[in-house]
């Protein structure tokens, strides 16, 4: 097997992950631009569209709305597709424009751009296909859905600015990362009634939570070079200021549920998933750089267990 050469692997990429084994060479930095050997950053991104279809499949059998099995495997398969194509869009830009600072960062100078794997030239262009692989899904949706998908652009492009210029960039992130909550409502029932909107408010709260736990890798580097984030104004407070953020996430998306009309196979899911995030919160040490990174991965599991029980509730509905 051939291993990339030492530093050029970033820190909190698994080791041994499919890009380092299995991918031709000269892929690698650009599918590391990605971030395809962390694929954590992709389901996060695809989870809220996930349950946003779930939802809004139940949504529209109870309202006396045509929306079959098939519709929305269809458009689950499609957001995976999108979310793969713009997480890894997304992380380009940000490397673009944060290719300097990541020099500075012991976690991130081994990413491809300050470690000189690829050009500026280079990275401009692969955002460029990223971006074509996007349009492709964005064609596939209903107008409104399109247009829905379209108004998220300003906060994506701005989103790796923000840590310049506020103390949370990661409620910025929230608002882009929880897009594809509105996305299911959007293609499914060409609307966002109230449902769709609190499960967006509640994603939003459930990835500042999360984003803030692995901020905390970053703290001490983040300090040095001037660079803002909930993890550093949170500081020692970290886990009070979790509580309000995780219950938040809960209690909105269990609004959501009730404005759906969700039956007990959605609450269970959403028990299941407000458990998940009260072991993160007993769990926190901010100080074990470890034990952030393994906490923020889980919330891929936290957030499947609250698709379940969405999804098995649109399947009874």
């Amino acid at each position: 097997m051939t291993v990339p050469a030492p530093g050029l692997t970033p820190a909190d990429a698994a080791s041994g992950n499919w890009v380092d084994r299995h991918a031709p060479s000269f892929l690698r930095p650009f599918l590391r631009l990605a971030r395809a050997d962390r694929p954590i950053g992709s389901w996060l991104l695809l989870i809220p569209c996930w349950w946003s279809v779930a939802l809004a499949s139940a949504f529209a059998a109870r309202h006396g709305l045509s929306v079959d099995a098939g519709q929305a495997l269809a458009l689950m398969a499609l957001f995976a597709l999108g979310a793969v194509a713009m997480r890894g869009a997304g992380c380009t830009w940000n490397d673009i424009l944060d290719r300097d600072i990541d020099g500075l960062v012991e976690r991130t100078r081994g990413r491809p751009l300050p470690s000189g794997q690829v050009t500026l030239t280079g990275a401009f262009v692969f955002l460029a296909l990223q971006g074509l692989a996007g349009l492709f899904v964005l064609l596939c949706l209903p107008p409104f859905a399109i247009a829905v998908a379209l108004s998220s652009l300003g906060v994506v492009a701005v989103y790796p600015l923000m840590k310049r210029v506020i103390w949370i960039p990661q409620l910025v992130l929230g608002l882009a990362f929880s897009w594809g909550a509105l996305m299911g409502f959007a293609a499914l029932i060409e609307a966002l009634p109230p449902a769709a909107l609190l499960l967006y408010a509640g994603s939003v709260l459930w990835v500042v939570g999360y984003d803030t736990i692995y901020a905390h890798q970053d703290r001490e580097d983040d300090a040095m070079v001037g660079v803002k984030s909930s993890a550093r104004l949170f500081a020692g407070a970290t886990r009070a200021w979790l509580v309000p953020l995780y219950a938040g996430a809960a209690g909105l998306i269990g609004l959501a549920l009730w404005q759906a009309g969700a039956g007990p196979a959605a609450y269970a899911g959403l028990a299941l998933f407000a458990g998940h995030l009260a072991q993160q919160i007993a769990r926190l040490d901010i100080d074990d750089r470890d034990l952030c990174l393994r906490l923020f991965r889980s919330n891929r599991d936290a957030g499947l267990l609250l698709f379940a029980g969405l999804a098995l509730d649109a399947l009874l509905a």
